[in-house]
């Protein structure tokens, strides 16, 4: 069986060096000294300049929700805007070196692009787990709100959701249409994934460009929302699960659109063909989750929630 996959495997490499999809510069060496077709990455900071970034973001925004100061010194909103360009850096740099290697170097052939669409997916799979902890305390919140148990709970909620008191958005007037927006945004993805698939590259652009211009629009829209929310994020169980979702969310188009964008301004300069385009394939597998979290957050905060509700 170990005889008969290292010889697909180089059957597979000889057959792509022929082709020129592995360049012979490029070519990368094991400790046997003989050719492979894997991509052996080179020693990176940008791995340890994220976990640190992360974190500065992390704790800053704790420190900031909870108005805390260390020492004398009240940090603010400082921390989480400084971990935040600190991510942001890190994204440019570390997408910038994996483009290189990609356009320039060549070093992402199919059998590299099998490991690199691996880690998206379990990325995405962590995404949904981390997605459903909101939902969890959602429905946790919303099913039992007069459970005898949760006495605070049932003081704030009054027995019903929402709760009593809280002026709530109606789920087929703004969020409806954020909704429409989000979904045609997928759609535009998809046309520019097909033109890319067909060589189209002028029409892929065209396509990216509408995406990242309805993934920002969203954007502004929840902005909107967020400004004339009756209620703080201090101001109880209902506040607090609908701030937490919707905001992770808006979070997730933000480095979404970011994607998108990245990816515009690649097939500007024609880095996406039919046969390689996997930095495309991995924006829109982000950006289809994004659009189908938001659709469970529509019906399950929005319209279930708000409109119909628990007691009352």
């Amino acid at each position: 069986m170990k005889r008969s996959k290292t010889f697909i495997i180089k059957i597979i490499f000889k057959k792509q060096y022929a082709q020129g999809i592995i360049m012979a510069d490029n070519i990368e060496y094991g400790t046997t000294g003989k050719p492979h077709p894997y991509h052996i990455v080179r020693p990176s900071v940008w791995p340890l300049a994220a976990s640190v970034a992360a974190g500065i973001l992390a704790m800053g925004t704790v420190l900031f929700m909870h108005d805390i100061s260390i020492g004398s010194f009240h940090l603010g909103i400082k921390g989480t805007l400084l971990g935040l360009l600190g991510v942001l850096a890190v994204m440019f740099f570390w997408w910038k070196d994996v483009i290189y290697e990609a356009v320039v170097e060549k070093a992402h052939n199919p059998i590299t692009e099998i490991g690199l669409r691996y880690g998206m997916m379990l990325f995405i799979a962590s995404e949904v787990m981390f997605f459903a902890a909101f939902f969890w305390a959602f429905f946790d919140a919303s099913l039992f709100t007069a459970e005898i148990k949760q006495y605070l709970r049932v003081a704030h909620t009054g027995g019903v959701w929402p709760p009593e008191g809280i002026e709530v958005f109606k789920a087929f007037d703004l969020p409806f249409m954020m909704t429409m927006i989000l979904l045609l945004s997928g759609c535009t993805v998809t046309w520019a994934h097909h033109a890319i698939l067909e060589g189209n590259n002028k029409d892929a652009v065209t396509a990216l460009g509408l995406s990242v211009f309805l993934g920002f629009f969203f954007m502004c829209f929840q902005v909107y929302e967020y400004v004339h929310a009756t209620y703080a994020f201090t101001s109880g169980i209902y506040a607090t699960t609908f701030y937490m979702a919707t905001g992770f969310h808006g979070f997730h188009v933000f480095v979404g659109t970011i994607f998108l964008a990245v990816c515009w301004f690649r097939a500007m300069k024609n880095h996406f063909t039919a046969e390689s385009h996997y930095g495309f394939e991995a924006a829109a597998w982000y950006w289809h989750f994004v659009d189908v979290v938001w659709l469970f957050l529509f019906i399950a905060i929005y319209w279930w929630g708000n409109d119909i509700g628990v007691g009352g």
